[in-house]
């Protein structure tokens, strides 16, 4: 995915500042919109077809959460440009799915790009995809990259009215929705650390190259989440410290709370990451261990027949006058001679602790 946002965002060299160019990769085939009105007794949930049907959303009396997936169509985002009022630079930025998390502050909104993590079912490779937010003073907008995302449960609190959700406004939901995007670091978290520890098992009992290359990888995922979290600290401490109006004063304690939420998951990674370098030693320390052994083995056979094989070099010399060789006992003596070597040589090896 990565590779394809590089080899995109050629289409933008030498444009001009708000060209609208999609840079990144095209996961959903047609734009889906799902519309949010709600108040502390009513709700009101709708798929518009187009996006001109969410032109009431910014003068409503109620907050409007506008929920767009898939952003590939430039079209549309001009669109909600015009209704919502939007700058050309944030259009860009939207449809630039490789920007790092940020956090802008206008003058009649807040605007908030987060990387929402997932593992599929099967693997442990992390998923990447760009969330934007447009924070206004009763409205809400979501720019996401394809259906299926982790705002399910913020969506069924909203349905069933439980909690606060309902009773505050946009800035309180732009809150549930980034608490919802920190929660799934959380639940990568919980199956690299079970992997982590299979890993450890794996590493005491017999490790293989299949485990160092699952090492590595692991190492790779960690950077990548380190490299989401971090600006995902900053987004937030940024959020706390606005003086928006946009952001109502009660909302700053839950802001808090999940500013904590990314500490801690900071510090996992950073754990994680300590860990994995230690197994990676550990590995080597294995392998270089198990190679010595072996070492050991194979010179310990060849010190013994050292001896051995000088006693046949000299006896199988072609001279004539060999003593030796004319003895009755001759041959049994050799014989004796060599076994003795042999285990006079293996007396020093256990004496020495070398077997």
């Amino acid at each position: 995915m990565r590779k394809k946002v590089l080899r995109t965002h050629h289409k933008k060299i030498g444009a001009s500042p708000g060209t609208l160019v999609h840079v990144g990769e095209r996961k959903v085939e047609t734009v889906k919109i799902s519309v949010f009105e709600y108040d502390a007794e009513h709700l009101t949930e709708k798929t518009p077809r187009r996006v001109e049907d969410c032109a009431s959303c910014p003068v409503g009396p109620r907050v409007c959460w506008v929920d767009i997936a898939g952003i590939h169509q430039v079209d549309i985002l001009e669109k909600c440009g015009g209704i919502f009022g939007l700058h050309p630079l944030v259009l860009e930025d939207i449809l630039n799915t490789g920007h790092r998390p940020k956090f802008e502050e206008h003058d009649d909104f807040l605007f908030l790009v987060l990387k929402m993590l997932s593992l599929p079912e099967t693997g442990t490779e992390i998923r990447v995809e760009q969330i934007s937010l447009i924070v206004g003073r009763n409205h809400l907008v979501t720019f996401q990259e394809q259906e299926g995302d982790l705002f399910n449960g913020v969506r069924e609190r909203l349905r069933g009215n439980r909690g606060k959700i309902r009773k505050r406004g946009a800035d309180y939901l732009a809150y549930a929705l980034i608490d919802a995007v920190v929660d799934g670091h959380f639940l990568i978290l919980e199956k690299f650390g079970d992997e982590i520890e299979r890993l450890e098992d794996e590493l005491l009992g017999n490790p293989s190259p299949e485990t160092l290359q699952r090492i590595h990888q692991l190492k790779r995922e960690m950077i990548l989440l380190r490299k989401s979290v971090w600006p995902l600290r900053e987004l937030i401490g940024g959020l706390q410290r606005c003086e928006s109006p946009l952001i109502a004063e009660g909302t700053g304690i839950f802001l808090r709370d999940v500013y904590d939420h990314t500490i801690q998951i900071i510090d996992t990674v950073e754990t994680f990451r300590d860990m994995l370098a230690g197994m990676l030693d550990l590995y080597l320390s294995s392998v270089s261990n198990r190679m010595n052994e072996i070492m050991k083995v194979l010179t310990v056979i060849a010190t013994i027949f050292i001896p051995l094989t000088f006693l046949a070099g000299v006896y199988g010399m072609n001279f004539e006058y060999l003593p030796e060789l004319r003895w009755r006992w001759g041959y049994a003596t050799f014989w004796v001679l060599s076994i003795l070597c042999a285990l006079g040589m293996l007396k020093f090896f256990r004496g020495k602790k070398w077997l």
